[in-house]
């Protein structure tokens, strides 16, 4: 298991690898934008997705209107997991964008 130092550095460098595949979208589609551990990304409509560090339980969360999803490292594979088994972070949220932006994303 990382130390928090560890985790945070991990945690920061997923999050800034989605941002550079976000940032290859149209920004009128979804602009994302990543600053102290915190990924925003607001779409067309003006509703927003959140994903940030949570340093304290060594977890990514994810939120999106009224779902949320809290998702450990899987030290065997590196994906993110959710804790109750919904999936893959990069799996959710490919879903999810592909489902806001109407067309299959893949990230």
């Amino acid at each position: 298991m990382a130390n928090d130092l560890e985790f945070t550095k991990e945690a920061d460098q997923f999050m800034a690898q989605l941002l550079d595949a976000l940032d290859e979208f149209d920004p009128d589609d979804v602009d994302a934008q990543l600053s102290m551990g915190v990924l925003t990304m607001e779409f067309r409509d003006g509703t927003k997705c959140i994903m940030n560090r949570q340093t304290a339980a060594h977890q990514i969360w994810l939120a999106e209107g009224a779902t949320a999803w809290h998702f450990d490292k899987d030290e065997t594979t590196g994906t993110w997991i959710d804790t109750k088994g919904r999936g893959e972070l990069k799996g959710i949220l490919s879903d999810m964008l592909s489902r806001r932006l109407e067309r299959a994303v893949s990230l």
